[in-house]
């Protein structure tokens, strides 16, 4: 719950402003250094969510310290704070602007309702800061059958008469409804903006906030179908049978009179082109045509007015790079480009007039910076570090890598080199696979490799085959492959850098959470000889639990969560025996080095008895391990003192097994 506070003095935020120049920012020199404490990475970062106001005018971040968040808002013009509220323990997800003196928080926390058939899970709830009366407005208060609980993400729609917040809700009437409702931001209460069920699954509001298109999924018959705006309903305008891999609504388009379908099309293929993976649909012709880049992109932008798209971006070895389309935003981008020129920035958020910015850097030096820029003022504003305790000498140099996998496969990474090693040669070397597993990693500050890394290890996060950042057949080359080349990626990785001196084979470990929490149980138990330790993070250790469990949570042994799983596992369905050749806790005997388990008692995504059971069958093979278990948090490692726990574990684990001397 916030609680209204006015802060002495925002000693974290250092709101330096300074004229913008057009030569970038001053390059630091890397020498080398003790290294920061291990409190400096392990610590939630100082400041989160930083967001800027329509006007541009105002920002609005969360500060932490310890495990207290707090809501502060500062005036660009004059560096005052304007107004503050103490979040206190509570998992901050997001923050948004109502208007220019409102700012709606949302947080998560561990919930279920069995009776209405929600299984535990983190439900998000959100309140609203008035800057002005120094007041908390809960969503959904006082609103009579409808949980306190959103099941959408907010909406929130600027027009002259005033802001419209809107957000799906669930109606206890009629057998229980998700529909979408108008909160008033000054009581928190919602009115039914409109009846959509429980089978919409995605919808598209224009710039007056009516949506103007809808998505259904239907389970039993694994058919999605879009609906398009016509009259005062919806007419279907498409369907598609997807029992996987399902189509889904993105936004409006550039024109506002047709939406963006994120789907897959090959009957819309074009000869010598990669197949599209957005496409615009017309509203009124409901005809198709393929939105293309001159990249793949990981994500569309969208104007904060017209809610238009008006452009795109994609993650490289060199940064996040952009492609605008509209004018004003292809000129906001290039100014900034210009700014910070060799600084890998982030365009993390934009006014309304697309005149001013809030953008991240955190790269080679840099920890993680937020700047607010000014172009009609020509001002720039240091807003803040993430993670103000480590100097930007200590930050780790990360370098691109590429390799061949043992069947060809090109694999692509980084590794991150211990501060003030330009040579690198003969290092001890922490394998650090990705979760996901359909993700990957990209260059930045990671605190968790920056970390390792500060203590002279050498850090490798390889996108192994099954990750997402090059393409469908590249992560279609991991279905199935899970304990096998996916698992082999990773070590054709350490003879890569074997072979090329970089790192001694003798001295290397493997480090993961979630799926790498899996590849690191995986790697000293279906790839023995290759690593003298792993850690565990919220691995899954039993695969055909896993399927069952999610099987038993949703009540059906046929849906589409099971559908993914199976897939990418390579299963024959939830009970599929064959799952427990590539389990690590089937295989606890064949363990040939050290293994931590780690595990939040509320992980909702891999429940905590993944971690139990590997724990048990270790010890029963009498194989050396440690388990850990953190009261209170979650998959994502939310609370910091569970942040710094496991990070001082972990590097305990690999000095005493590893060490790096």
């Amino acid at each position: 719950m916030l609680r209204s506070v006015v802060c002495a003095g925002l000693k974290a935020v250092v709101l330096a402003a300074a004229l913008i120049g057009v030569g970038g920012l001053p390059a630091v020199a890397q020498v080398r250094v003790e290294p920061a404490p291990l409190t400096a990475y392990g610590s939630l970062p100082s400041f989160e969510m930083v967001t800027m106001s329509p006007s541009g005018e105002r920002l609005a971040f969360i500060t932490v310290a310890g495990e207290d968040r707090t809501l502060v808002i500062v005036d660009m013009a004059t560096k005052e704070q304007l107004g503050g509220a103490a979040v206190g323990q509570v998992k901050v997800r997001n923050l948004d602007w109502v208007d220019e003196d409102r700012v709606l928080v949302t947080s998560s926390t561990s919930q279920a309702f069995p009776n209405i058939g929600i299984v535990e899970q983190e439900l998000s709830t959100a309140q609203i800061y008035d800057i002005a009366q120094r007041k908390i407005i809960v969503v959904f208060n006082g609103t009579r059958g409808v949980l306190p609980f959103l099941f959408s993400n907010v909406r929130i729609v600027d027009r002259a008469d005033g802001p419209l917040v809107l957000v799906r809700g669930y109606a206890f009437g009629n057998a229980g409804r998700l529909d979408l409702f108008n909160i008033d931001p000054a009581t928190g209460r919602g009115r039914l903006e409109e009846v959509m069920g429980t089978r919409v699954n995605g919808f598209v509001l224009d710039a007056s906030g009516q949506s103007v298109a809808r998505s259904e999924y239907d389970p039993a018959s694994r058919v999605w179908s879009l609906y398009l705006k016509s009259g005062s309903g919806f007419r279907k305008a498409w369907d598609t049978v997807a029992p996987l891999d399902a189509p889904y609504l993105v936004g409006l388009g550039m024109q506002g009179d047709s939406v963006i379908v994120g789907a897959k099309r090959p009957d819309l293929s074009q000869p010598g082109r990669e197949d599209a993976e957005y496409f615009d649909v017309n509203i009124e012709t409901g005809a198709w045509r393929p939105v293309r880049f001159d990249f793949r992109p990981d994500g569309l932008l969208f104007h904060p007015v017209t809610r238009r798209m008006v452009g795109a971006r994609r993650s490289t070895n060199q940064g996040t790079v952009y492609a605008m389309a509209d004018p004003a935003a292809n000129a906001l981008w290039s100014r900034i480009e210009q700014t910070f020129d060799g600084r890998a920035p982030n365009l993390v958020g934009w006014s309304n007039d697309l005149q001013k910015a809030v953008v991240y850097t955190g790269s080679d030096r840099d920890p993680g910076t937020y700047y607010a820029l000014d172009f009609a003022a020509g001002s720039l504003m240091k807003v803040g570090g993430a993670y103000e305790g480590v100097r930007p000498e200590q930050v780790a140099s990360v370098r691109a890598v590429e390799y061949a996998a043992a069947d060809g496969l090109t694999i692509q990474g980084y590794l991150t080199l211990p501060p003030g090693i330009e040579d690198p040669r003969g290092l001890p070397l922490v394998v650090m696979p990705h979760g996901g597993p359909a993700s990957h990693d990209v260059r930045t500050f990671d605190y968790w490799a920056q970390a390792i890394a500060s203590r002279g290890y050498a850090v490798l996060q390889p996108n192994f085959r099954g990750s997402t950042d090059r393409g469908d057949a590249f992560m279609e080359a991991g279905y199935g492959e899970w304990g096998l080349k996916m698992q082999t990626d990773l070590s054709d990785g350490v003879r890569y850098l074997a072979a090329e001196g970089v790192i001694d084979p003798s001295r290397v470990c493997i480090v993961g959470a979630s799926y790498g929490g899996y590849a690191a149980l995986a790697g000293v138990t279906l790839d023995p000889g290759v690593y003298r330790c792993a850690v565990s993070y919220a691995g899954v250790s039993d695969l055909r639990r896993m399927m069952t469990d999610i099987a038993r949570d949703t009540g059906r042994n046929d849906n589409a969560t099971l559908r993914y799983w199976s897939r990418f596992m390579g299963a024959d369905g939830a009970g599929d025996r064959s799952l427990d050749q590539r389990s690590p806790a089937y295989l606890a005997e064949r363990a040939d080095a050290p293994i931590l388990l780690m595990h939040g008692r509320d992980d909702h995504v891999v429940p905590i008895v993944q971690s139990r059971v590997m724990a048990d069958a270790l010890r029963r093979a009498g194989k050396p391990h440690q388990f850990i278990e953190l009261d209170g948090e979650d998959h994502w490692l939310s609370r910091a003192d569970s942040r710094q726990r496991m990070l001082n574990e972990t590097v305990r684990f690999l000095e005493r097994h590893n060490p790096p001397n």
